[in-house]
């Protein structure tokens, strides 16, 4: 479908509703490139998860592998509808599902984590649905060209304006971006190994395509929407970048800690996507793809030591991961490769973003790029030296980070768990060429700009080496007796802004969404 898409978008109507003397009555699928491949993307990642999950039962479940495919169908539906209202059904249908999996195994603080995951991201919906409701009332369509027609008519109504701002908030709370984020470690923590493959590796990214996708395809004729995008969410990716990198170092429980590497992570493509432009774009799609293949292979590692090791805790497990070194050469390379190593799709992408942002003149995001890269990267690396090195005796402020006793079952094969984490790591690794121009080809399409669809030229920049080096210092202060210089009260604050509780997560939904308000209010 994704090849296909490149010569003309593939349309089809449900039941035969098509466009009639110029009006939409139906709803439609009509599929782009970018989304054919994100679903493309998708699909393999969920067959990779249930290879992982084999055996994960002391019974067969059907439960689990029938929410395992709402799951993808809703993931899928969101990427490919073309319909406003469809796409939030199909972001509840995989809503609903990420619900039901997080609490699956109903332990308390499975249920706790669910409970909190549903609360934020239903709050998130309705917004959603607030914002599409406005639209309706104003323009009396959902098909998105129509829209979009309505929209460029009337660029500079505040209605609209108000159903972006709602639209585009119950986005980011699903794409974990601050202050929306504080959900994500607490449902990680708690929820299946194989689920948090599927969170971090494709749900929250999905978030920011669903943010791109309605900009551009709904809201992108009116200027104060565009120049509000491009300065807010700069804001906003930087922030989540800096903030996950420094509080997954600051993480214990090795789940929690690649939950905030995902924040972190998510943040970059949401700077790519505000950057406004055709190679930004292609970034974003190339980072998306990378990422989710990276950190879905640690999620599988993490899932590893729980089976085998019966622990997820990094301190706890302090050199007892020697006997299955393999995962830890899967870990090492995963988080070399969240630090920005310069090898694969992940790679690709960031200096497919870089290149955009010097371009827009944000000289600053490779900064940005570097930190994240080289915060998360070694947090992971150091987690990686004391569990299957046993390095470092003394832990530094990790230790006042919350942690659980976990294990998931085990008994299974180390060869079967091991399968799909080390396919997913040597998709990324071994990107093929075709890659880049495919990206630059399906951002045109997606943008639909009047301008070439040639990308800056890519190349390996200090910043990547930068990154890899910083990851590394990270580490090795990280497993000294030493260990890093953190601010205690620096440290402590952080940790309990996480606080766990609904009130405070919802406090700060309230604080994000007044702050969006506001930027339109001053623009």
């Amino acid at each position: 479908m994704a090849h296909a898409a490149l010569s003309h978008p593939l349309v089809y109507w449900f039941g035969g509703w098509a466009p009639a003397h110029g009006h939409v009555l139906g709803i439609g699928f009509i599929v782009g490139p970018a989304g054919a491949a994100v679903a493309a993307f998708v699909t393999p990642l969920f067959a990779a998860t249930l290879v992982f999950a084999w055996g994960y039962f002391d019974e067969v479940h059907a439960h689990f592998h029938v929410l395992m495919l709402l799951f993808m169908a809703g993931m899928t539906g969101f990427c490919l509808t073309h319909d406003l209202f469809n796409m939030f059904v199909w972001f509840e249908v995989m809503s609903v599902a990420g619900f039901a999996l997080t609490g699956y195994e109903l332990r308390k603080s499975a249920l706790a984590g669910a409970l909190n995951f549903t609360v934020t991201n239903t709050l998130g919906a309705y917004l959603i649905l607030m914002g599409i409701g406005l639209l309706y009332a104003r323009l009396g369509a959902l098909d998105f060209s129509a829209l979009q027609a309505g929209v460029a008519q009337a660029p500079r109504d505040p209605v609209i304006d108000a159903a972006f701002v709602l639209l585009t908030t119950g986005l980011l709370i699903k794409s974990a971006q601050v202050p929306f984020h504080f959900w994500l470690a607490d449902a990680h923590a708690v929820a299946p190994s194989p689920v948090s493959v599927i969170f971090s590796g494709a749900m929250v990214a999905i978030g920011v395509f669903g943010i791109a996708r309605v900009y551009w395809t709904v809201f992108a004729p009116a200027p104060d929407i565009t120049a509000v995008t491009h300065r807010l969410f700069l804001i906003l990716g930087a922030a989540s970048a800096l903030v996950g990198g420094v509080m997954a170092v600051l993480q214990r429980h090795l789940k929690r800690m690649l939950a905030f590497s995902t924040i972190s992570h998510i943040g970059l493509l949401l700077i790519a996507f505000a950057l406004l432009s055709q190679s930004g774009l292609a970034g974003m799609f190339i980072y998306l793809f990378g990422h989710g293949l990276v950190k879905g292979a640690l999620f599988m590692v993490a899932g590893i030591l729980l089976a085998e090791l019966a622990g997820i805790d990094e301190i706890a497990l302090r050199g007892l991961g020697r006997e299955i070194w393999p995962a830890g050469v899967a870990m090492g390379l995963g988080a070399l490769l969240l630090a920005g190593l310069p090898l694969g799709a992940m790679s690709l992408g960031a200096d497919v973003m870089e290149a955009a942002a010097r371009a827009g003149g944000q000289p600053w995001v490779p900064v940005v790029m570097a930190l994240s890269g080289g915060l998360t990267g070694g947090a992971v690396l150091r987690a990686t030296g004391r569990i299957f090195l046993g390095l470092g005796p003394e832990p530094g402020d990790e230790t006042r980070a919350p942690t659980e006793a976990e294990r998931e079952k085990a008994n299974r094969p180390l060869w079967v768990l091991l399968l799909p984490t080390v396919i997913l790591l040597s998709l990324d690794v071994l990107t093929p060429a075709q890659l880049a121009p495919f990206a630059a080809h399906a951002s045109f399409l997606f943008m639909h700009p009047p301008a070439a669809t040639a990308l800056p030229t890519p190349h390996v920049t200090p910043g990547a080496w930068a990154a890899v080096l910083l990851a590394l210092a990270i580490a090795a202060f990280g497993l000294s007796r030493y260990g890093l210089p953190v601010v205690p009260a620096v440290s402590d604050a952080l940790q309990g802004l996480h606080s766990g509780l609904i009130g405070d997560y919802i406090a700060w939904i309230m604080a994000g969404l007044a702050l969006f308000a506001v930027m339109f209010a001053v623009r």
